[in-house]
């Protein structure tokens, strides 16, 4: 079952969203390809394989983090000059007025 242009136009029209006809079609093309893909997907033998979904309890495994540090552009204290705790220190935004920065 594919994608076709009353679909798009509906689900546009949902979301009130105003999609021209020539972006209509190109995302009819490229749904019903992303469609193609999963049907291809679907086929894929998985029989006795443990069931995989999402990260996991043990979160993604990471990498070492090797080699020496990064030194930075400037002088730290040219973009920084507040710390607190090896913490920048910046400035409220506008938006979050009523403290200071060392709050």
């Amino acid at each position: 079952m594919g994608v076709t242009v009353h679909d798009v136009e509906h689900v546009a029209a949902l979301a009130c969203l105003a999609i021209d006809a020539n972006q209509v079609r190109e995302l009819v093309v490229e749904l019903n390809s992303i469609l193609r893909h999963m049907e291809t997907l679907a086929r894929v033998d998985t029989e006795g394989l443990p069931e995989v979904s999402g990260v996991g309890a043990s979160g993604a495994p990471l990498r070492s983090d090797e080699g020496p540090p990064v030194p930075l552009g400037g002088a730290r204290d040219d973009f920084a000059p507040r710390t607190r705790e090896g913490f920048f220190l910046v400035p409220r935004l506008s938006t979050h007025e009523g403290g200071d920065a060392s709050s």
